[in-house]
């Protein structure tokens, strides 16, 4: 009956002792809020969509596209980072860290994935490729938005279109502010003095630009 007794007062202790661990965990003073940023461990370029999730919880946060992210956990938490391209890190929250805030600056180190080998297999019918060919709308990838937004006769006619922004605005005020100096006080060149104007003149005279064209209606009228 004495064994029986003894464990039942040693079950009861653990119990008691796990509640008041559990409860020095959850209580408010070890509740701490984890902000920062994530960032490539060569070129210290952001990192976004990185998966921020507490180790063994469902709980967890995803970078911004300037890889800045906050998340809420317990001191003694550990902190799990994951992205495709990089290999996972883990950040352990000390249990001594003062004060409600930490910010973090989390390293990634970029990592080459081997991914199973893909059998791209023809529709079955033939009818169901004209289908697909005609009905079928893929969208463009990043890299072929860019090279459309880069195209030359694209950035041409945005050039023709598109008003003046200030700086160009401002460039082509500063040049006629400068021709207008140059002939400041006097009278502007005229073309009557030009003597590449005289030459286009006999050009044009030698090719007969200046003939009166003869009227087809003129002799039945």
């Amino acid at each position: 009956m004495r064994p029986n007794f003894i464990s039942y007062c040693l079950l009861i202790a653990l119990l008691a002792a796990g509640s008041i661990c559990s409860r020095a965990q959850s209580s408010p003073q070890n509740v701490i809020q984890i902000s920062g940023v994530v960032m490539t461990a060569d070129s210290l370029r952001a990192v976004p969509n990185v998966t921020i999730q507490v180790k063994n919880k469902n709980r967890g946060v995803e970078s911004e596209y300037t890889g800045v992210f906050s998340i809420v956990c317990y001191k003694g938490d550990t902190l799990e980072f994951s992205c495709i391209g990089f290999r996972p890190k883990e950040f352990i929250v000390r249990k001594d860290l003062q004060g409600d805030y930490f910010s973090l600056i989390q390293l990634m180190v970029q990592d080459t994935f081997y991914l199973p080998e893909t059998i791209i297999r023809p529709l079955p019918r033939g009818d169901a490729f004209d289908y697909a060919f005609l009905n079928w709308r893929i969208p463009n990838d990043q890299y072929e938005i860019a090279r459309r937004n880069t195209d030359a006769y694209v950035l041409r006619a945005l050039a023709y279109t598109l008003p003046k922004d200030g700086h160009e605005a401002q460039s082509a005020y500063l040049q006629q502010q400068a021709r207008d100096a140059v002939y400041y006080g006097q009278n502007r060149p005229m073309n009557i003095f030009n003597p590449l104007a005289w030459g286009e003149f006999f050009e044009a005279w030698k090719r007969g630009d200046f003939r009166r064209k003869s009227n087809p209606y003129a002799n039945g009228y």
